[in-house]
């Protein structure tokens, strides 16, 4: 009973998935193979990538990395510079305005001197053609990618996720990161600042108002700060705790498929929660 049970909701997921396909893929997507024979370590912004960049960094130096988010407004981020940088979250797009998104586009479009190959959602190709962002600067290509969630049989994943139409439900910026790791032609990626703790700094105050706190290996800027703690308030706790859910489960999938790919996905972050993953100290 439980066999047919999983069959039905699989096929179900199936044509769930080839609707989205149809409806919010950008065909023929080519990403360039410009990891075939290197490895890739993925930069995620949690605290401990402050103790990977203080202890390892030759091992850094010798890789090709990936920087995402915020990452472009740090310090650091020079003394890094990473041939790849992913965005995901629409707030990089629609608020433009806002001081830290405007500064993000300041480093990419003008003060970035090396060849750097940025990944956008495509939805969000006509935004950045419209408003110039990081237009300016000849040494950053600008490379689109799909962003539709994928679920269902296993050979429905594999064929989408192969062709670059979709991928698991990127409920954050390191799962695109890692799939688009694969598509680059990386052959082994390493998880480097996947604190992912974020369980630990959860609470509920006396207004039943969710708070978290967002830590990460740069000095926090409190308007960002602000206005992650404002987003989850308007959350119940039920919602970010799925949320949460379906990230890690996420990651299972992409562990999967790794194996189909014949890929190595290595977690060197110190005290992740990430589970998926075999770990490693460098």
């Amino acid at each position: 009973m439980e066999r047919i049970s999983n069959f039905i909701a699989a096929m179900w997921q199936s044509l769930l998935s080839v609707v989205k396909i149809v409806l919010q893929s950008k065909w023929h997507v080519v990403m360039p193979r410009l990891g075939e024979g290197k490895e890739l370590v993925v930069l995620g912004n949690g605290p401990s990538l402050r103790h990977t960049m203080e202890h390892s960094m030759a091992f850094l130096r010798e890789r090709e990395l990936l920087a995402v988010n915020f990452a472009a407004c740090a310090e650091e981020f020079f003394t890094l510079r990473p041939r790849f940088y992913v965005l995901a979250d629409p707030h990089f797009f629609t608020a433009t305005a806002q001081p830290n998104v405007q500064r993000l586009w300041q480093v990419l479009g003008k003060e970035v001197t090396w060849p750097l190959t940025l990944l956008v959602p495509h939805r969000f190709a006509g935004t950045m053609r419209s408003q110039g962002l990081a237009s300016g600067n000849g040494r950053v290509q600008v490379v689109c990618y799909n962003t539709t969630p994928i679920e269902g049989f296993r050979w429905l994943e594999n064929v989408a996720f192969s062709a670059g139409l979709g991928m698991p439900r990127p409920r954050n910026v390191l799962i695109p990161s890692i799939m688009l790791g694969m598509s680059l032609g990386f052959g082994t990626i390493y998880l480097a600042g996947a604190d992912h703790s974020w369980t630990r700094t959860l609470s509920v105050d006396d207004d039943n108002r969710v708070v978290s706190i967002q830590p990460h290996f740069y000095k926090e800027d409190e308007r960002e700060e602000k206005r992650i703690r404002k987003d989850y308030m308007n959350y119940p706790l039920h919602q970010i705790l799925f949320s949460f859910y379906v990230a890690f489960r996420s990651y299972f999938t992409i562990a999967r498929y790794a194996r189909h790919r014949s890929v190595r996905i290595i977690n060197i972050t110190p005290g992740s929660f990430i589970d998926a993953f075999p770990r490693a100290e460098v």
